[in-house]
């Protein structure tokens, strides 16, 4: 090793897991990472492009098929917050892997389930790799690329994101409609091996950095704007998936749409969703508080929409694609507020807004298919405009303040 004149040993010559930065980027394993989430969120979408058939199948009614969604939810909310801390002595590569095993134990196991408690279990395996991921994606993107190039791992990590929101929901609906719901979980299983077979081929040793514990999530907790962004958090995501779990009857039942119509629809609202998080990021740059204030908002305006004129089948698919371009450009707003709001513990307050994201969706849900099973599945969007709009609401009134914005 050489020593430069302050004395200072150069970090370009040390390994990695010394340092926790590399000199070269480790692209391949940034594109597992990518295949990763790309296989987690298809996963999780699948039970709302399957639902019919999967509640008449196992014998259930859709709402309480729906709690298929709220189990992954309340699991990935537990998991988020303390992965970092259960595995604070292994090393990452070997959590990330069995993270993804969990992933294809769960599709597996829905793939064959033949009844709900069944699927429930193999939902809640999903939860623990979801959240876990989750909280632990951006801390390993640190440390496989130089932190310059840490803007652009991310950008191609959420990809992943963006292509399962276009395919997982049309896909899933089409391939269930063909094949049988059970064949759609089976390559979301194969996607899984897949990324794991890459993610065991790229992924260096990278031995845990440092100590988690809860007291930086507790300090982060404190700060006012930090509350109040995850109240516009849980609003949003509690009212989407209250709506979006229950699309499929609504588009079934109110614009009564055959099944390849709904998947196109689908498929609109998977590409809305798509331009939606190039679009939030764009709004966010500019003034982040019209770009978490705008996205609830046009998320109340579908939902809107859909109950007054989504019996035309026109107006139903440009409200649902609206909806997803409103819903993609969440997120990056919502993480931009958070990590600006705490820059010192950004990596605390990002696993806050997943926890808080993963209880939201299991409220949503579970309220949902109480609204759908007991008053009709149009309730389940009036809640869904209700509390968006509310959220929207927060945003402006509580939102980012103009230095922030």
């Amino acid at each position: 090793m050489t020593e430069p004149a302050t004395g200072v040993i150069d970090a370009a010559v040390l390994d990695p897991s010394e340092t926790g930065e590399r000199a070269e980027p480790a692209w391949g394993a940034v594109l597992s990472l990518a295949l990763g989430v790309f296989g987690l969120v298809t996963a999780e979408f699948l039970p709302a492009s399957l639902l019919t058939p999967l509640a008449y199948d196992l014998g259930v009614t859709e709402g309480t098929a729906g709690q298929a969604v709220t189990a992954t939810a309340v699991v990935g909310a537990i998991a988020a917050p303390t992965m970092a801390i259960v595995t604070k002595r292994l090393d990452r590569r070997l959590v990330m892997w069995g993270l993804t095993v969990l992933l294809i134990v769960s599709n597996l196991l829905a793939a064959f389930a033949s009844s709900l408690s069944v699927l429930l279990i193999a939902r809640v395996a999903l939860g623990i790799s979801l959240g876990g991921f989750w909280s632990m994606s951006a801390a390993m993107a640190m440390r496989l690329v130089p932190m310059r190039l840490m803007p652009r791992a991310m950008s191609i990590i959420l990809t992943g994101v963006s292509i399962a929101t276009v395919c997982a929901a049309p896909v899933g609906a089409y391939v269930g409609d063909i094949w049988g719901w059970r064949t759609a979980f089976m390559l979301a299983a194969v996607v899984g091996a897949l990324a794991l077979l890459v993610q065991v081929a790229t992924i260096p040793r990278l031995p845990p950095a440092g100590i988690a514990s809860f007291r930086t999530l507790v300090e982060v907790m404190k700060r006012p704007m930090i509350r109040v962004a995850l109240l516009v958090v849980l609003l949003v995501a509690s009212g989407h998936f209250a709506g979006f779990t229950y699309v499929r009857p609504f588009l079934e039942k109110v614009p009564a749409l055959k099944i390849e119509t709904i998947s196109l629809v689908l498929l609109a609202y998977g590409i809305g969703g798509f331009f939606g998080n190039l679009a939030g990021g764009f709004m966010a740059e500019r003034s982040l508080k019209t770009a978490v204030g705008l996205a609830p908002l046009l998320i109340a305006v579908a939902a809107l929409l859909l109950l007054v004129v989504g019996a035309s089948p026109v107006m139903a698919a440009i409200a649902v694609a609206a909806w997803g371009f409103a819903f993609g450009a969440v997120p990056v707003g919502l993480q931009t507020w958070l990590v600006r709001a705490a820059p010192d513990q950004a990596e605390s307050a990002g696993g806050l807004m997943v926890a808080t994201f993963q209880v939201a969706i299991a409220l949503g849900a579970v309220f949902g298919g109480l609204l759908v099973d007991h008053a009709g599945v149009a309730s389940a969007f009036a809640y869904c405009g209700t509390a968006t709009l509310l959220a929207a609401l927060v945003a402006f009134v509580l939102g980012p303040r103009s230095a922030e914005s």
